[in-house]
């Protein structure tokens, strides 16, 4: 997904369970010593913005051949 021209379902709420620190984090706040705190944040982030995609793109995606028979 590098790219996307339309963001489906953009204003849609979507929950994301972080750590305190994870959230500081992604709110710029470093952690010198524990850099894997920022990239579990993001992982996360990631991982629901996949899930959210796909989700819309099996409601919103083109009707399977079989169906059509």
């Amino acid at each position: 997904m590098s790219h996307v021209s339309k963001i489906l379902r953009g204003d849609d709420t979507v929950t994301v369970e972080l750590t305190v620190k994870e959230l500081m984090a992604l709110t710029g706040v470093r952690f010198h010593n524990n850099h894997g705190v920022e990239i579990s944040a993001r992982k996360k982030l990631n991982e629901v913005l996949v899930e959210t995609y796909e989700r819309d793109q099996q409601e919103n995606g083109p009707i399977p051949y079989q169906l059509l028979l």
